[in-house]
């Protein structure tokens, strides 16, 4: 089924100095790879861009080897058990259009048959996007219907699907920054937020103050800094706070910014702060699939996505998506 002899990946060629630029990464191209024993070529199809690469190129990727990100892909050879041509699988190699996979290594799964759901479903409020989510809001906030939460890049992947989640298990106000007056306005108009703010119009403190003026239950932070400082400033006595990511230092790891002035409030609070990492919970996916996928058939939940077309316009995307062109998950489509 292969339809393509020549496969194309990303390489990173050198580390980034601040905020990375185009001509750090190389494609090499290579013959489509032949199964061996116990494997299966993958077409890729569509390729995840996410915030945490940035981290990885100050050295968790090597310089000069294919690339790692998620990626949704149809097998096109295989001498693997209970992988057929045709099947539909995600799986860890991406930036590349082909993949060698294993069944059950490297994140590799079959993607279940959910009919209604549209396939960028599984790389967003699905996928590991959408698991983050969850995780955040039943295990580390242990989130409860009738609470008030706060959401930093509320327009980002794991923003607006903390935001759909949310809703379906009953928030009570739900309030966003974004960072620019589009987005803030989608957030209120289409996803399902009460208030937002954008977090250029003054100190986040006072604009979160505003929006949520009784205080907020539990905070999700995938941005950290003054954010994180605002949050605890407007958490009410025994709040929670879920730290996925750090987007105000993704580009300053050697300088990260000052911790927030007020974290003994944690204490005075009494406040609970814990990181998010979904490997320390595999039986979320079910969970997250029974609570979403019925929603996503009759269409009361969508997938947040902007998709890039294009495999050599992977890099733009990323860039894209780090400057905070995407709302909602950012994806590459390479094939249909």
């Amino acid at each position: 089924m292969t339809t393509q002899r020549t496969a194309r990946a990303f390489h990173l060629a050198a580390r980034p100095h601040g905020f990375p630029t185009a001509d750090l990464f190389a494609v090499d191209e290579s013959p489509v790879p032949e199964p061996a024993p116990g494997t299966a070529v993958v077409e890729n199809l569509y390729l995840s861009v996410d915030p945490y690469h940035r981290e990885e190129m100050d050295g968790g990727w090597e310089l000069g080897v294919p690339l790692e990100g998620r990626a949704l892909g149809r097998v096109t050879a295989s001498r693997a058990p209970g992988l057929a041509e045709g099947d539909l699988v995600l799986h860890r190699a991406g930036w590349r259009t082909h993949a060698l996979v294993t069944p059950g290594g490297g994140g590799t799964r079959p993607v279940p048959a959910y009919e209604g759901v549209p396939l960028t479903a599984h790389l967003s409020i699905l996928g590991g996007t959408g698991l983050t989510a969850y995780v955040a809001l039943t295990r580390t906030l242990e989130f409860r219907a009738g609470q008030d939460l706060f959401v930093s890049a509320a327009a980002g992947g794991v923003g607006t699907a903390v935001g759909r989640i949310a809703r379906l298990l009953g928030a009570g106000r739900l309030i966003g920054s974004a960072g620019t007056p589009a987005k803030v306005a989608r957030l209120t108009a289409e996803l399902g937020f009460d208030a937002a703010f954008d977090y250029h119009d003054g100190p986040v403190g006072e604009l979160l103050a505003k929006a949520a003026p009784d205080g907020i239950d539990a905070y999700v932070d995938n941005v950290g800094g003054d954010h994180l400082e605002g949050a605890i400033s407007t958490l009410r006595e025994h709040g929670r706070i879920a730290w996925v990511g750090a987007i105000s230092q993704y580009h300053s790891a050697h300088e990260p910014p000052a911790a927030p002035r007020n974290l003994f409030d944690i204490v005075e609070k009494s406040l609970r702060l814990e990181g998010v990492l979904v490997r320390n919970h595999p039986d979320a996916q079910s969970e997250l699939d029974a609570l979403v996928v019925p929603r996503l058939r009759s269409g009361l939940v969508v997938p947040d996505v902007t998709v890039v077309d294009g495999f050599e316009r992977t890099v733009d995307g990323f860039l894209g998506m780090l400057r905070g062109e995407n709302t909602g998950k950012m994806l590459i489509r390479i094939a249909d």
